[in-house]
Order: C-alpha cells, then sequence, then structure tokens
C-alpha cells in the first residue's frame, strides 16, 4: 500500500466534514428562527455524521500504521502528516497529502467556529427561556401587569408611606 489509501480517507473525512459544515449552517439558521422542530432532525444527522468522523479516524490510523509498516517503521497512531510527509519519497504524494491535510484543518476549524456561534445562539435561547419563565411566575405581580396611568396606586388612594394630605 503506498499512500493511496491514506489519501482516500481523508478525503472521505474531508467530505465528511464539509456534511457536517452545511448542518451547522442549516442549523444556525433554524436557532435564529427558533424552529425546534427541524433543529432535532439536524441533531441527529450530525450524530450520524460523527459517528462516520470516528470510524474514518480510525481507518486513518489503520492506513499510516500500514504505511509505516510497509516503510519499515514501528506503528505510530500519533504521527502527525509532517512527519508522514518526510517518509514520502514522491514529489506528488507529498504535496497530495500536504493539500488533503490543510484542507481537512481548513473545514475542521470553521466547523469549530460555527460551533461556537451555534452554542451561543443555544445559550441566549436559554437564557430568554430562563427570564421569561421567571417573569411568568415572579410572585410581585405589579411588575408584570399593566395598571393605567391614572390609577398609579391599585385603588389604595395613598402615594407613598406619609399622606400629607390626611
Amino acid at each position: 500500500m503506498s499512500i493511496e489509501g491514506l489519501l482516500q480517507t481523508m478525503d472521505r473525512l474531508i467530505l465528511t466534514h464539509l456534511a457536517l459544515l452545511e448542518l451547522a449552517e442549516k442549523k444556525t439558521s433554524i436557532l435564529v428562527h427558533n424552529q425546534v422542530d427541524k433543529l432535532n432532525k439536524i441533531v441527529n444527522k450530525e450524530t450520524n455524521l460523527m459517528k462516520q468522523v470516528m470510524a474514518l479516524d480510525l481507518q486513518r490510523i489503520e492506513d499510516i500504521s500500514e504505511f509505516l509498516l510497509e516503510k519499515g517503521y514501528k506503528p505510530n497512531p500519533k504521527i502527525t502528516v509532517d512527519d508522514l510527509a518526510k517518509l514520502v519519497v514522491k514529489a506528488e504524494d507529498k504535496k497530495m497529502l500536504k493539500d488533503a491535510q490543510v484542507k481537512l484543518l481548513t473545514t475542521i476549524d470553521e466547523l469549530r467556529k460555527l460551533n461556537v456561534l451555534n452554542q451561543q445562539l443555544i445559550e441566549q435561547s436559554l437564557a430568554f427561556i430562563e427570564y421569561s419563565i421567571d417573569i411568568i411566575s415572579s410572585p410581585n405581580d405589579e411588575d408584570v401587569v399593566y395598571h393605567h396611568p391614572n390609577d398609579r396606586f391599585n385603588g389604595s388612594g395613598r402615594s407613598g408611606l406619609f399622606d400629607a394630605k390626611g
């Protein structure tokens, strides 16, 4: 096996991350428009894609191990693409490996940023819901109930602690 198997696995990883990125973009729109029913479907799709990412990552480690064994080295799952590129003889394979690394890392970085934004949107929604519940369940009804401006003191006829007219 040469580097082709690893490149194919990295391409599949890139495609899966691009699909996750597309879902994250949809999720942002869904969160902004408060479409909870659609959010559940997106989360299910994300879960399936994450399972694929985990399987592909294991395949990537296996591909690297096979390549290292083929070259006479001890398998190391922690080897970096930069280290691996030093072992690749063909310049074209090195370039394809580096290009795949850059594309994958760029996609992961974009996904990470979008996930942070989505997390913030979710936290804001939860804070708003909590605030709304607090207002509705507030024991002090004066704060949330409309009173006519002429009825300043809820019919008590007193303007404060001391009534000078009395």
